[in-house]
């Protein structure tokens, strides 16, 4: 083996895993990184992974894996960017084991994130989410599981992740209902329930029962369901709720999208912003400014509070005959 492939190695056990205890969707991320990355230097120079050295990850070859990722892969510059994050973090890590490679590895954390254009969110309107909730066929088991894992998902606004590892033990439906979960960084948080959508998960339950560590919206096989398979269901009942509300055709639906839209529902019931970062477990309020930004419905009201300038319309006219031949250039 090379220097590279323990180092590697080490990353992964050593720093990710027993240092930081990073999460599994994290260390699969920087895994799928790798694997991308070895597989391109090996395409480039014929080299077996196992063999590569940290000389063959320098920083016009990191450059052109980048460039790979954005016009061979066809990724998005938010995907670009997370990989990159993933190679400076292990550059960083071989800088304490490596400083022969000191250079090297400098000129390659140098590498700049690049730039993307920043869409609005996009969220689903009353009328489209009693659509999507009423989608399911609530006369079999797994119906009645997708009902009520859609309308946790709606209400709570709970990450993909979040809902999936959900489990019995994590709901409180007596005074003061709540769910209990673990966000990013293994942050504990409640979410408090509203009366409708404690009367769907009672009901859920009693037909539910299992373990306290049992999964609340378990797959067939009695497991969680994952992150694909809710991705899928969604994709399901957003085709047929495109029948009853058309307006759904225009919309890509993403378990995201409902997180956008409980943040959505927060924000036109008048709560603060800094409360709506609470609810959904974000790291900085100002993440939260997003849903500022997409709400037309606020910009309105805005407008509406405000006085109209006094003035009258009329056609600008150059006042000198100079300014006007520079008017009309």
């Amino acid at each position: 083996m090379s220097g590279l492939a323990p180092t590697l190695e080490a990353f992964f056990t050593h720093r990710l895993i027993t240092q930081r205890q990073s999460s599994p969707h994290t260390i699969a991320a920087y895994r799928d990184t790798f694997r991308l990355l070895l597989g391109f230097v090996h395409q480039r120079t014929g080299k077996q992974p196992s063999r590569l050295s940290i000389d063959n990850l320098d920083a016009p070859t990191v450059g052109a894996f980048l460039e790979h990722l954005e016009h061979n892969r066809g990724n998005s510059i938010r995907t670009r960017n997370t990989r990159l994050a993933a190679i400076r973090s292990f550059f960083r890590y071989a800088a304490l084991r490596h400083p022969e490679h000191a250079s090297l590895i400098q000129r390659v954390l140098a590498i700049p994130a690049k730039r993307s254009q920043t869409t609005l969110v996009s969220f689903l309107t009353r009328t489209e989410i009693d659509a999507l909730l009423s989608s399911p066929d609530r006369t079999t088991r797994a119906g009645r599981r997708d009902h009520a894992m859609l309308v946790v998902a709606v209400q709570t606004g709970l990450r993909v992740s979040e809902l999936t590892r959900l489990t019995n033990a994590d709901v409180a439906l007596g005074t003061g209902g709540h769910l209990r979960c673990y966000g990013k960084g293994r942050k504990e948080r409640i979410t408090p329930l509203t009366n409708q959508t404690i009367a769907v998960l009672r009901t859920w339950m009693a037909e539910r029962r299992g373990q306290l560590t049992d999964p609340l919206f378990p797959s067939r096989n009695g497991g969680p369901l994952s992150s694909d398979a809710v991705e899928r269901r969604l994709t399901k009942y957003a085709t047929i709720a495109q029948n009853r509300c058309p307006s759904l055709r225009d919309k890509q639906l993403s378990p995201h999208i409902l997180r956008h839209t409980a943040a959505m529902t927060l924000l036109h019931a008048g709560v603060d912003t800094s409360v709506i970062a609470l609810w959904l477990g974000h790291e900085e309020t100002r993440t939260t400014q997003i849903y500022l930004h997409a709400d037309l419905a606020l910009k309105e009201k805005a407008l509406a509070r405000t006085t109209p300038p006094n003035t009258s319309p009329g056609r600008y006219q150059a006042p000198d005959a100079l300014l006007a031949f520079l008017d009309n250039l």
